[in-house]
């Protein structure tokens, strides 16, 4: 589909240049924003009484580039980057970066008009860049860049307590396997031993107790059995003294 352009673009052409381009770009994208008019007889003659003003407009942009070029060549762009000792730079300059460089001493300049060989520098050096102006013109600047040197922690190598650990553990020799539970079985063992041996010496201290008590008893009996007359010789006595012989 055939368009007018209405205004410059970029990646497409200036105003009042005859493009070809798909119907869905143009309705959704050069259309609406009045970028670019339908290519027709109508818009043909509406551009073709702008011809002298429009030739004027490219007229003044060629001597703007012109002067443009002048302040870009005689500018000397210096870029400070983290880097290494080698020279190799941590990460690297882009077009954006360059872009950036420029808008901080002034100059608008779209990354997408900035050329680097290569498209990116890595290495510390001195380099040229081309940027696009208008048309056919372009500028080359000139572009160094230097390296900061990154410092670096000197970190004390942390002690080895792995291997202290396995040292120790080679030292205190291994448990053997179910000792515990034979140290339990001893100490129930020694315990029901004492035990017993608490009750032989109680059952020994009580049967001595019995033994002393029946003595007791006995010798009490033998003694009233002593100082004590039995009740026959009582009674033989009495009947002795009541009856005389004859």
């Amino acid at each position: 589909m055939k368009v007018i352009l209405n205004k410059d673009l970029a990646t497409l052409g200036e105003e009042g240049d005859v493009k070809d381009v798909a119907k869905g770009y143009a309705r959704n994208y050069l259309f609406p924003r009045g970028i670019a008019l339908p290519y027709n007889d109508r818009t043909v003659k509406l551009f073709e009484a702008r011809k002298d003003e429009i030739e004027t407009r490219k007229a003044q942009k060629r001597q703007d580039a012109a002067g443009l070029k002048e302040k870009l060549e005689a500018l000397t762009m210096t870029l400070i980057m983290p880097a290494g000792a080698n020279g190799k730079l941590y990460g690297a300059v882009t077009a954006q970066t360059v872009s950036e460089e420029l808008a901080k001493q002034g100059f608008q300049i779209e990354r997408k008009k900035i050329e680097i060989a290569g498209n990116t520098i890595k290495s510390v050096g001195k380099y040229k860049v081309t940027i696009k102006l208008y048309e056919s013109a372009g500028a080359e600047c000139s572009l160094t860049v230097e390296g900061q040197p990154v410092k670096t922690e000197t970190r004390t190598p942390a002690p080895q307590r792995g291997r202290r650990r396995d040292a120790a553990a080679e030292e205190t020799p291994a448990p053997v396997e179910g000792s515990a539970d034979t140290t339990a079985n001893a100490d129930a063992a020694n315990a029901g031993t004492a035990s017993a041996d608490t009750a032989a010496s109680a059952g020994v201290a009580n049967a001595a107790a019995d033994a002393g008590a029946a003595s007791g008893s006995t010798d009490s009996a033998a003694a009233l059995s002593t100082d004590t007359p039995s009740e026959n010789a009582v009674t033989e006595t009495s009947q002795s003294a009541e009856n005389p012989a004859e």
